[in-house]
């Protein structure tokens, strides 16, 4: 599935500013639906790194209304099948947004950045995405420290410890995902080591959400002298591809979802590989 991202913040890394108003964010919402994308994904508190926390009033006054609004959209159109996400590090606003019409609770902390996280999704319905996570943006770079070619077996380890305490806490198995944590404390060469041993997580059995799309890593690897200068439209084709060769590799059911920005290419890509599995079957 495609998780298409909605900021509802004026300081994300890449769209900030751009759907912060209810209106701008509902049509972006639409369009991302329309371009293929069967989740939103809303978050009202920018985790770039650097970022500053974000008072729980003002996230759940940006996320809510938004929430509520795509919600009666998607019940009165052809895409009730469409799911809404909560990208939040808050229990209290996971639970006002699943409330609020949010079946998806996506934590890129997993639960330790809030000890009520972990209740509030074994409590309701919503499935729960478990990020890879050991601190804040303001300090989340500094925190890369891994053992030398063991990046994705510390990350597997560490997200297992987190998939135990949820389902310690009473979270359903069926219900949790695990997420690698592009970007959460990793440089871009710890990244794509990540990327490159993701069959350690996929061994742990729970579906898995990737989330690469237009992050500092895809950008110098288009141009390593001067990442700052790729622009978003050569960030999303190479997020496409990036989507479509993991979705190539993974074994059955492993890949729940990919989390982009724009759905339209990276629907595209993921078409040509279900022809090109479809072709190799017959």
């Amino acid at each position: 599935m495609l998780m298409g991202v909605l900021n509802a913040t004026p300081d994300s890394f890449s769209d900030g500013g751009l759907h912060n108003s209810l209106e701008a964010g509902l049509a972006q919402a639409k369009k991302l639906v329309a371009d293929g994308a069967l989740i939103v994904d809303i978050g009202g508190e920018s985790t770039r790194p650097g970022a500053a926390r974000v008072p729980l009033e003002q996230e759940q006054q940006r996320v809510l209304p938004l929430i509520a609004a795509l919600r009666e959209w998607l019940d009165g159109s052809d895409h009730g099948q469409v799911q809404i996400s909560i990208d939040t590090m808050n229990a209290s606003t996971a639970a006002a947004a699943v409330a609020a019409g949010a079946s998806i609770i996506n934590d890129v902390s997993g639960g330790l950045a809030d000890d009520e996280m972990l209740e509030v999704a074994a409590r309701s319905a919503a499935t729960l995405v478990i990020g890879h996570w050991r601190g804040f943006s303001a300090q989340m770079d500094a925190l890369n420290d891994y053992p030398a070619g063991e990046v994705a077996q510390a990350v597997a380890r560490e997200l297992a410890e987190r998939a135990k305490a949820a389902l310690g806490a009473g979270v359903a198995r069926d219900r949790i995902v695990l997420d690698p944590g592009l970007g959460f404390a990793k440089n871009a060469a710890q990244n794509w080591q990540v990327l490159a041993g993701l069959d350690r997580i996929y061994s742990l059995g729970f579906p898995v959400l990737i989330g690469a799309s237009r992050k500092r890593f895809i950008a110098s690897a288009i141009d390593q002298q001067n990442p700052g200068d790729v622009g978003n439209a050569q960030r999303d084709a190479a997020t496409a591809a990036l989507g479509a060769l993991l979705a190539a590799k993974a074994p059955s059911g492993a890949l729940w979802g990919l989390r982009v920005h724009e759905a339209a290419g990276s629907a595209a890509a993921l078409a040509i590989v279900a022809a090109m599995q479809t072709a190799q079957d017959e």
